[in-house]
């Protein structure tokens, strides 16, 4: 079962105003949502969360490193948990940064309690939707990791087109051997077609990172 699909979203809030944190958890709380609130960047990096499904509401300008520094932190470590930055000193430089360095929201104070309230449930959604495409991604290549070396090589020949014929005359083995080196592929691979067989295949090779 997806792990995605099965834990809680938590809201991490992450801003050196008490009052603000208190107000934000309580917001999210009364909807229902799990909030974890911090006071600061480092202590936020000082609590990881290897699962972190959900996102982060953050305030630029705090103590030690800034919102926009852990942001981009954060991305350099590749956590693809969405960000929605929150400030009282927003500008068009400060929010240009921010979007380019993949901000999901960019909400000035005070800001309204629903509109927040939107971005979260959508960043959430956006979240889950990320989750679900690594967990499908690394079961394939959990999958891939599978095939034996002859199955991989009879996958490569299908990939090029090749028919069982002619791909058991290259490996010289016979039709019906390639056929259940075929069958024992889509089997591993979960697909129901080869054409599907290779779309997966394709579709991993040309996946990022």
């Amino acid at each position: 079962m997806s792990t995605a699909k099965t834990k809680q979203p938590t809201v991490y809030i992450v801003d050196d105003h008490p009052a603000v944190r208190d107000s934000i958890r309580w917001l999210v709380q009364q909807v229902g949502l799990a909030a974890r609130t911090f006071a600061s960047a480092k202590e936020f990096l000082a609590s990881p969360d290897p699962d972190m499904h959900g996102c982060l509401v953050l305030d630029i300008r705090m103590p030690g490193m800034s919102g926009l520094e852990l942001q981009e932190y954060l991305a350099v470590a590749q956590v693809s948990i969405p960000v929605i930055i929150v400030t009282g000193h927003g500008d068009v430089p400060v929010t240009v940064r921010a979007m380019k360095k993949g901000a999901f929201d960019f909400l000035q104070k005070p800001f309204n309690d629903q509109a927040l309230l939107d971005s979260i449930f959508a960043a959430i959604r956006k979240h889950e939707e990320i989750c679900t495409e690594k967990e499908r991604r690394a079961e394939e290549e959990q999958n891939l990791a599978s095939l034996t070396s002859r199955e991989r090589e009879v996958l490569e020949l299908l990939r090029a087109g090749k028919s069982s014929k002619v791909i058991a005359a290259d490996l010289d083995i016979s039709v019906r051997t390639v056929e259940g080196h075929r069958a024992n592929i889509m089997l591993k691979m979960n697909a129901k077609t080869v054409g599907q067989l290779i779309d997966l295949a394709s579709k991993r090779d040309s996946a990022p990172g």
